[in-house]
């Protein structure tokens, strides 16, 4: 199908096969691929696949509940606000690309104070002045606050390689591939040891790590200092980097993807992806049933960009017909309910009795209180240039990650009074250290798990790396491109190309 095809118009005998009839397909309407997901990974890949195989793909994107995923927002009073992932790093350099490719625009930035809460009181106070903000990471810490800079940044440096490789068309069929890549062997053993022992090892101390790191991941991952070192360091360096969201609402993103793509949404569950091959070519058969019953399709190339685990109810997708057979991923995800209170906070739980004096927009927790991981005081997705942010003694939307749903009483304990609570729940990341071995991008020939990388970290920016990736392998494999794919001292082969 990918370069012997028979000429347009060419009429098939009838003693062809209905198998080989549809190995022409690709030849006379264009090349077949699903994409099951229509999120950040799902939105991505479409693109990229349309960038490189150009007009002759035709992309079908399967989706269950509604376009976005992870990337979501929630109606209070009349105003949208994120439920989901609510920002993004300034070295999102996909992310930057998409808004750009749109039309999109950063949304204004509304600044406001931040603080560490330790169950009883403050551990640590963000101030209006940058310098008495290090003097105070000094002055309880010490040096430990440069030390992690220092761990994040040669961490980051050499993470930042994946965007010139993929510029240069280089792919990886594993998850273990691409970290070596970037980092050899120091990247791989990084998904092995945790947070806490790498920082160690490099003169961080355990006091920073239990006050300020793990206060960090909570709100990131809720998860502790023990995740996976690798995944901690590229949720360390969102905390550290200019954070900046989409005017409207991230979802925009997905959403204008799909529609640049000219993609096929289709409103359905996949049920399965069952192998049939034709004059040794694979072709998948993808079951779906939607409201008006069950259907399939079949494709040349297909795309899972949804979360395969056990725990999930993606699981139902079976695999069939493949040797040796696919199985789910074996391991869990870090369920995150996120709550928007419109309401009062009750300031004097955080140790000032008069809200006025409440200074701070974003809190943190440590392990303790552990009911909640995060609280902030969240602006709209539109913001007018009049817009300001609401003072401590009025109503405001804020919006608290917790592990499982608040009870009223813990909603009583974080606000004097509430108007309302709209929650969503999210399989929001891999829960670490419930998987041993890092998935591969690569099922089948033409057949890709996107959602792999998150094994290593989870961010929307690591699904839109995933996504580029994923395009590039299915697209090296389709023309059997073998020297971009995962090839050894990238490095090396990427200047002297230069």
């Amino acid at each position: 199908m990918s370069g012997n095809c028979q000429a347009r118009g060419t009429k098939v005998p009838p003693a062809v096969s209905y198998f080989h009839a549809l190995s022409l397909l690709p030849c006379l309407v264009g090349l077949l691929t699903a994409v099951v997901g229509a999120g950040i990974g799902g939105s991505a890949v479409a693109h990229f696949l349309q960038q490189h195989f150009g007009p002759r793909v035709q992309i079908d994107v399967y989706e269950k509940g509604t376009v976005g995923g992870r990337l979501a927002t929630i109606s209070v009073n009349k105003q949208h606000y994120e439920s989901g992932a609510a920002s993004f790093h300034s070295l999102s350099l996909h992310m930057q690309d998409f808004v750009k490719l749109l039309g999109l625009r950063h949304r204004r930035e509304v600044v406001g104070r931040s603080a560490i809460f330790g169950g009883e009181h403050f551990v640590l106070e963000e101030t209006d002045w940058y310098l008495l903000n290090l003097f105070r990471l000094w002055w309880h810490y010490g040096i430990s606050f440069l030390r992690l800079q220092m761990w994040v940044e040669e961490v980051m440096e050499k993470f930042m390689r994946i965007y010139k490789y993929q510029a240069h068309g280089y792919a990886f069929s594993g998850v273990e591939e691409l970290l070596y890549s970037l980092g050899e062997s120091a990247f791989v053993n990084m998904t092995q040891r945790s947070v806490a022992e790498s920082l160690l090892q490099v003169g961080v101390t355990q006091r920073f790590i239990d006050d300020v790191i793990s206060a960090v991941l909570r709100a990131s991952y809720g998860q502790s200092a023990a995740m996976p070192a690798f995944a901690g360091a590229m949720s360390l360096a969102g905390a550290q980097g200019s954070l900046w969201s989409v005017e409207g609402g991230n979802k925009l993103v997905c959403s204008g993807l799909l529609r640049l793509t000219k993609a096929n949404v289709i409103h359905a569950t996949v049920t399965s992806v069952t192998l049939h091959s034709t004059e040794g070519k694979a072709l998948y058969q993808v079951g779906y049933e939607n409201e008006a019953g069950h259907g399939s399709d079949f494709y040349d190339i297909v795309v899972i960009a949804t979360p395969l685990h056990l725990d999930n109810s993606s699981s139902n997708l079976t695999f069939e017909g493949f040797s040796p057979p696919i199985d789910n991923i074996q391991g869990s995800f870090q369920p995150t309910i996120v709550s928007l209170v419109h309401g009062y906070l009750n300031s004097s739980y955080f140790g000032f009795p008069d809200p006025k004096l409440f200074p701070f927009a974003s809190i943190l927790t440590t392990d303790f209180p552990s009911f909640f991981c995060a609280l902030d005081n969240i602006c709209p997705v539109n913001i007018s240039a009049n817009f300001r942010r609401k003072q401590p003694q009025e109503a405001a939307v804020w919006r608290v990650q917790s592990p499982k749903p608040l009870f009223r009483t813990q909603l009583k304990t974080l606000f004097r009074s509430y108007y309302s609570v709209q929650t969503a729940e999210w399989q929001a990341h891999p829960l670490y250290g419930s998987h041993s071995t890092l998935p591969r991008f690569a099922l089948h020939d033409q057949l890709f798990y996107l959602n792999a990388l998150e094994w290593a970290a989870s961010s929307v920016e690591m699904m839109a790396v995933a996504a580029k990736n994923v395009a590039l392998l299915a697209y090296n494999r389709w023309y059997q491109d073998l020297d971009k794919i995962d090839q050894k001292d990238l490095m090396h082969k990427v200047k002297t190309e230069l």
